[in-house]
């Protein structure tokens, strides 16, 4: 075999190589989310914002740690500063300072948006109108918009993540 020969077949079987290699790399995983799932994801999360807005107006703040995902991958986050670092850290507030200092909100929300990611997650996003009476009589009223993440654990949807951003009140 000439050594031309032999380059021929080197550079040949080096393309051949590359050739599975990024074939390999960019094969697709055989996970299809189709129109269907997203409609079920779009279901399921709008009916958790649905069960969020009933459940913390009727039991108060203490209901929001049934929707908050109880692992330490859950924060939240509120007017730019870190408020929860994680499931502990939101139960020990709530219960420790919000069942105390709020004794009843109405929450409900607008134009609630829903992005289908995969099966397991969504994104969130929603005006949010919070009437809140505190341990004193006196009412406060909240607006702002709301971002998050959904995931789904195998049995219900939670939320892995929350931004709460409260709309200033326009200079009079």
């Amino acid at each position: 075999m000439k050594k031309s020969d032999t380059l021929f077949l080197l550079k040949y079987l080096g393309l051949l190589w590359l050739v599975a290699i990024l074939n390999i790399s960019c094969k697709n995983t055989g996970v299809v989310f189709s129109a269907d799932d997203s409609a079920l994801v779009k279901d399921g999360v709008t009916a958790m914002t649905a069960n969020i807005a009933n459940d913390v107006s009727q039991k108060g703040p203490i209901a929001w740690l049934d929707y908050f995902e109880d692992s330490s991958r859950f924060f939240m986050a509120s007017n730019g500063q870190l408020a929860f670092k994680d499931y502990a850290s939101a139960k020990t507030v709530i219960l420790n300072n919000l069942v105390k200092g709020i004794s009843k909100i109405m929450l409900s929300w607008q134009n609630v948006r829903v992005d289908p990611l995969t099966p397991e997650f969504a994104n969130i996003g929603a005006n949010f109108h919070e009437d809140l009476v505190l341990a004193n009589g006196n009412t406060l009223t909240v607006d702002g918009y709301v971002t998050a993440s959904a995931h789904f654990n195998g049995s219900k949807w939670m939320l892995r993540y929350m931004n709460w951003a409260v709309k200033v009140p326009a200079k009079k």
